[in-house]
This record gives structure tokens, sequence and C-alpha cells, in this order.
């Protein structure tokens, strides 16, 4: 028997020991759903009437700035104030996890790879319900501030505390693992040289729009587990960023929904700033989780939000500052890799042959099933992406780095001591590399209209 099944084996006991002890009843099911966290669906039975429960565990690698016990106490004051978010129960040990009703409705699941393959669609009950979720939306931003410094947040004071305060705790994040990004690093010093005069402050969910629906109503509110104290208008951005991988229809109809209920005009400008405020988090959270190498959770899926995550933040800054990029591209013939691609091809057939589980189920076998693809476009197509980053890095630096990884040093180096002069290179250049990433994640002959190449929609055409 695998470690893996192993482990799995003792995260069930040990939710099986908590609902018992807290509960007293007898559970029926224990069910791992497809997320990115790990969550757990538990039903159970206690003098015949049936009981449904989520156990919702911190993401894998210690990738997020909070700890599990942050979204027990947010929940709590949003359901003390009004707020329509599951009742919790408590925090497990093992597994880690926040203990809540299980609510029902539905929703999207947010997925690049996902959504290509089967479009996201908005019905006429979900967009009923979008619209009053906008209406919660306002509601919360409503809510006094102090009442979460009562329970653990922190107060921002300055305009630049109040405009980055979720930002800088992922980048900090980033920077006490070691790793190098250049273009979290030009993120940074970009956002920081931008900040808006605004003093505003409300609690934000750090990623928005995630609600369930049943029918045209709104049945819960979810994850808040990176909500922080800020601009209220970090949450409007995640709209922008979200879509249209999750499709949220009328973007423009929901902001004046929003502007209706919070009595309150939407600052255009400001707006614009924290889409990349977002895109930015968007685009550094999978590389947080690139190098985790935990069983579960999906790399492909992660590697794929690098490249669409961060070239449309690249597009929202360059809608910003007014800078025009080059959007055509294509990839070239593919490198020789016969005995590689063998390799992979055969890879390939036997993950689609394991057999499945109670602990490895069909959806976890297609996750892995996913690696030896991207593998193989990596090698067709990752020197040609590397020797075009180093050309590209010549330009700016003045000299050719050996390679990627030095080149990155010398570009982290270099973006945080250049000036606004550097914007417009510097936009197009990380533009130019996160668009040969969408490419190489797609593979050859990838339609335009695909998913992944989908550009980002200017603040402006709202």
């Amino acid at each position: 028997m695998n470690k893996q099944t192993n482990y799995s084996k003792a995260v069930k006991q040990g939710i099986l020991d908590w609902v018992e002890d807290r509960f007293g009843g007898r559970v029926i099911r224990v069910e791992q759903v497809i997320r990115w966290r790990p969550i757990w669906r538990v039903d159970f039975d206690k003098g015949g009437v049936l009981h449904s429960l989520a156990f919702k565990g911190p993401r894998d690698g210690n990738v997020i700035p909070y700890p599990v016990e942050h979204e027990y106490r947010m929940l709590q004051v949003l359901r003390d104030n009004g707020m329509p978010v599951p009742t919790v129960h408590g925090v497990c040990e093992f597994p880690s996890a926040v203990v809540m009703d299980w609510m029902p409705g539905g929703r999207d699941p947010g997925m690049v790879g996902m959504a290509a393959e089967d479009e996201s669609r908005m019905s006429d009950e979900r967009w009923a319900a979008s619209l009053e979720y906008m209406d919660w939306l306002a509601t919360m931003h409503r809510i006094e501030p102090r009442k979460f410094v009562a329970a653990g947040l922190e107060m921002p004071v300055t305009a630049e505390d109040i405009a980055l305060n979720g930002f800088e705790r992922f980048y900090r994040l980033g920077r006490d693992k070691g790793i190098v990004d250049p273009f979290m690093d030009f993120c940074a010093a970009w956002l920081r040289r931008n900040v808006p005069d605004r003093e505003r402050v409300a609690f934000v969910t750090g990623d928005c729009c995630q609600f369930l629906s049943e029918g045209d109503k709104v049945t819960a509110l979810l994850d808040v587990e990176i909500g922080y104290l800020g601009d209220p208008l970090s949450d409007l951005a995640c709209f922008l960023g979200r879509h249209p991988v999750e499709n949220l229809g009328d973007i423009p109809a929901l902001f004046r929904r929003y502007e209706q209920a919070s009595g309150e005009a939407i600052d255009l400008e400001a707006l614009a700033y924290q889409t990349v405020v977002f895109m930015a988090v968007a685009f550094y959270f999978p590389v947080l989780t690139l190098p985790v190498t935990q069983p579960g959770g999906d790399w492909v899926e992660s590697q794929i939000q690098v490249a669409f995550c961060g070239r449309r933040c690249a597009e929202a800054m360059a809608g910003i500052i007014d800078v025009d990029l080059e959007h055509s591209m294509s990839l070239p013939a593919p490198a020789a890799t016969p005995l590689e691609d063998m390799a992979l091809a055969k890879l390939e057939e036997e993950i689609a042959h394991m057999p499945t589980t109670e602990y490895f189920q069909p959806w976890k076998r297609d996750m892995v099933a996913k690696l030896p693809a991207w593998l193989t476009n990596q090698l067709h197509y990752g020197r040609w992406a590397e020797q075009q980053d180093l050309d590209d890095a010549e330009k700016l630096l003045g000299h050719r780095p050996d390679n990627r990884a030095e080149a990155d040093k010398a570009l982290s180096r270099f973006v945080l001591e250049a000036g606004p002069e550097q914007d417009a290179d510097l936009v197009r250049f990380f533009h130019r590399r996160t668009l040969r990433e969408c490419h190489i994640c797609v593979g050859p002959d990838a339609p335009t209209e695909h998913l992944i190449f989908a550009r980002f929609e200017p603040v402006t055409d709202l």
C-alpha cells in the first residue's frame, strides 16, 4: 500500500474522529471534491437526520500568507453581521481544515483548462443570482472594518497600505521562499510607484465572485481564506480578472448594480490599478505552488495560470500606461525529441489505465495524466522560448545571460532600479514572455480563439 493511500486513510479517520467527537453522529460518506484546495464533503446521520459538512483545508505547501484559522474567524464575523455564509463549527487539527455546513447550490470551478474544454456558461437564473450577489458585496463592504481588526486583521493606514495590503503579503511570502521572479519584482515596483490616493477601507475577499446559487438566489458566499482589509475596488477587480474563464455575464451591468447598492460611483482609474494588483497576485499564487511536490493539486493548471494570468497582468498594466502590445505569435517547428516522445507517450498511456480507488479518484488521475502532454510541449518548444527570452533580455540588459535562470536574476536587479521611463519596454518584454508560455501550454495549431489567448478587457471600455 503506497504512502498516498496510507495518508488518505489517515485523513478519513481524522475526519471520522472529529465528527464523532463533535456531533456524536455516524458518518455515512467522506468524499474529496475537485477544487484548488483540499475540500471534503462529509455526510453524517444523527438521530435519523442527515447532516452535511465541508472540511476545507489549506492549500498545500504554505502558499498563502494566512493560517487555516484565518478563514474561520472571517466567516464568524461575516455571519455575525448578517452575511449569507456557512455556519462554522470549528477547526480540525488533522486534517487541518475549517469545518462548516455544506451549503446547497452550484458554481463554476474557475479553472482555465476545464473552461477551455467545457465553456463556462451563464444561465438566466445564475445571472439573477449574480445581480443579487452585487447587493451582498456592497453590504459586506459596509461592515465596520474594526470588527475584523478584533478578529485579527491589521488596519491599513496609508494609501499604499490600503492599495497593496493583500499583494504585499504574497510578495513577501515569495521572497521568504527564495523565489526569483523578475515580473513580480517589476509589478511590485510599478504598483508602489503608482498608488492611487484613496482612503476607503473595507473587508475584501481577495478573490471575489465566489458564491453558490440555487435557482435565482444566492445561497452562500464562499472562500475568504485570503480576505483582508483594503480597497473595496479590489473585489470588483476580480470580476475583470476572472472573466471569461468564469462567464460572469455583463460586467458593466454588474458594476452598475453595485453602484446602486453601495451608493458610490466606481473610480475607474483606481479600479484599473486594482486590476493590476489582482492579476499580479493571480500570477504569483501559482508561481508559489509549482515547487510543491506533495501529492494532490493540479500542477499543469498552475502552469497554465502562470502563463494566462501573467500575460493578462501585463495587458492590464499596458492599458493604464497606454502601451501597444503585439499579440501575434506562433510556435516554430518542434525540436526533434523522438526517444523522449516515446517515453512520454508510454507514460501517458500507463496513467490512463491506472486503476482508481476511493482514495485515488478518476479526477485525480486526470490531473496527473496532463503532465506528459505538457512535458512533450516543453521538450519541443522550451529551448525556443528560452532563446527568445535571452534575445529580449539582452536588449534590456546590454548583455546576454547564459540561461534563463541567470537572466531572471539580472532582470530582477534591473527592474528594481529602473524608473518609469523603462515601463513600456518592460511591459512588452513580460507580455512576450508569458504569451510564449501560453502557446507552449496549448501546443501547436491552437485556434486563435482558444481561451488561453483571451485578452484582458480594458477598464476604460466599461
